[in-house]
This record gives structure tokens, sequence and C-alpha cells, in this order.
């Protein structure tokens, strides 16, 4: 199981200590590591840093692979660019790798605020950094921009959360229970003392299903975009495809990672006024959803937007829905760095 997470697939990652960080929903976790990757030099001035959290389930590296280049609008030769690996994702502290007490069932419940305070004591106290130009991320890594630019105002120039919300919806607090449930019934998950993911197989194949019918879109399906990625049927797709990529990982760590995409809301800062929490927000900001995303559609995208001081309206256009993160659509990159390379020049 720990092969999986490890640099050889997931690497270049530093792994930082940030100290002890006491969690919103009471306890600790002691001496909290974060992985991060770094690419680019941070300037003279430190005005040229940009923060990118991750997603359920995935990376730095994905983020790295999918999103940066030189030449591209996150250019490592212009910007300081640091990838931080949330909490409970298999790189930073995490179920699979706590220490003892805090291993597997045991670990406590963290939440995305938990995330994004930790976040800052690593760039203000080991980077030095007063002000970022930038945070970007998509779904649960948008969840966490949306944190970032209402708890830290002053903090964060421009914030670009992709395919993400806010507010977790009902809808979507439902769709990520069935993902939950996916592993919890697994009669090998022995209330999270199973020995290894293998064992889990059954649990995180389901799993990996309710994310192809949920992940891509309908319009995905109709037009067999399975086969324009390389997979002669939609079984071949689901198995080496999509089970491929969800198999090794521990279910502990997505349990985890679920219970805190659930949860996610910047109201709590205002009593449960969205409104007055989204007004806070003094970054210049572009809200993009993805047009077929069946998690985060445009249209609740939109409603948050329209709260939100100087902000602006980008969708990406892509029928591959949510998945479209993971860069299977070309033409929806194309529009993503255009809309980037707008917002970091404004």
């Amino acid at each position: 199981m720990s092969g999986y997470y490890s640099q050889e697939n997931h690497g270049p990652f530093e792994l930082i200590d940030i100290g002890d960080l006491n969690l919103e929903e009471g306890g600790k976790i002691p001496n909290c590591k974060l992985a991060v990757s770094i690419f680019g030099q941070l300037n003279a001035a430190k005005d040229n840093a940009i923060l990118i959290p991750t997603w359920y389930s995935g990376t730095s590296k994905i983020m790295e692979q999918v999103y940066i280049g030189e030449g591209r609008a996150l250019d490592p030769t212009k910007y300081f660019i640091i990838i931080v690996n949330q909490i409970g994702n298999g790189l930073s502290t995490s179920p699979s790798n706590a220490g003892e007490g805090l291993q597997g069932p045991a670990f406590p419940f963290v939440r995305i605020s938990d995330d994004v305070r930790a976040q800052y004591r690593l760039l203000t106290e080991h980077f030095g950094i007063e002000s970022l130009a930038l945070v970007v991320g998509g779904s649960m890594g948008a969840q966490q921009t949306y944190e970032w630019a209402v708890r830290y105002p002053e903090f964060v120039k421009r914030a670009a959360p992709i395919a993400g919300t806010a507010k977790n919806s009902e809808h979507d607090f439902m769709f990520a229970e069935t993902l939950a449930e996916a592993l919890l019934s697994d009669p090998n998950y022995k209330e999270g003392h199973y020995a290894s993911s293998e064992q889990m197989i059954a649990g995180l194949k389901r799993h990996a299903k309710l994310w192809t019918v949920m992940g891509w879109s309908t319009d995905f399906f109709a037009a067999n975009r399975h086969r324009e990625l390389g997979f002669d049927s939609m079984r071949a797709f689901v198995d080496e495809f999509m089970t491929g990529y969800f198999a090794p990982m521990d279910p502990n760590n997505l349990l985890r990672m679920i219970w805190k995409w659930q949860r996610a809301d910047v109201s709590r800062h205002t009593a449960g006024d969205l409104a007055a929490a989204l007004g806070r927000i003094k970054a210049k900001t572009f809200v993009m959803p993805i047009s077929h995303d069946m998690f985060f559609p445009p249209a609740d995208a939109q409603a948050e937007q329209q709260l939100i001081p100087d902000s602006e309206f980008r969708p990406l256009q892509s029928i591959d829905g949510h998945l479209g993160l993971f860069g299977t659509d070309p033409a929806m990159l194309e529009q993503l760095d255009t809309y980037l390379n707008a917002l970091l020049q404004s």
C-alpha cells in the first residue's frame, strides 16, 4: 500500500513539518507534515508565488503534468509555483502514513479550513511569503481556493476556483456518501483494519464505477469518448483506466477526504451567510466551472460568482465533465490557459 504513495510514483516532493496542527473538529495532528512540490524561483519582492492545492485522490504529480509548463499560464520561468498535497491524500500526513495512535481509522477528521491554515503556516513561516499572486485549484482544490480567499482576503491577490463550489450542495453531499458506502460496504473493510488495498479491491472497483458514471458526462458516453482515449470498450475503460487509477489507493485516505469534501462551506465564517462570506473576498476572481460537470454544475458556480465582488464567470467547455480535470481534453486546457493568463495579467 505504502509503495503507491512514493517518490517514484508521485515525486519529486518534499515533506515539510509545520509542527502540531490543532483541528477544528477537536484533537490535533502532532508534527503535521505537508508534501510540497515546488517549481520556479521566488523573486526578490516575493510577489510571484502561486499556490495549487490538490483535489480528491490527486497528488502534486497530476497537477505538475497537466497544468504546469514553460509557455503555459502556470509558467515556472515566471512564477514560484507551490503545490501542496492536502492532508489525508497519502503524501502529506494521512491515515496510511500517520504515527502511532493516528493510523488508519483512528485518523482525526480534518476540514478544508484545517488544510488552508496549515498551508498558510507553511507559506508564511517556511517560505516567508506575505501574499499570493494566485491560488488556483480544481474540485477539492477549488474548495480550498475559496477558503483561502475568504479566510485570508488581504493575502490572496487572485483566485481561480475550477470545477468546485464555495459551499457544497446537498446533491454533491449525497453523491460523496455513495462513494464512501462503496468502500465501507466491502466485507474486507473491517472497520478500517484491512491489511492492504488489495483486500479492498471489490469496494475500490465499485467506487471507480460510481466515478465513471458521475465523473464524466452523459455526452461523454454518447460520443464514445472512451474510444478516443484509447479503450475499445466501456468495460475496458472501467477496468483498466478507472479501476486502475483508484485500485492502489488507501481506502482510509479516501474516506477522510470524502468527509472533508462533503463539508466544505465558507459560510461557516459568517454564521451560515454565504453572501457575507463571499463578500469578504478581495482577490480578483475567475470562477471556472466545467460545462458538463455533474458534481458542480455551472449554474451552482454562477450563483456563487454573483456574490463575489470583482469576479468574472469563465466556464470551461468540455463534454468530459468533472474529470476533464485529468487533462483529457486539450481544447479545455487551452481555454483554461487563456483565462489564467488574463487573470494573471489583471
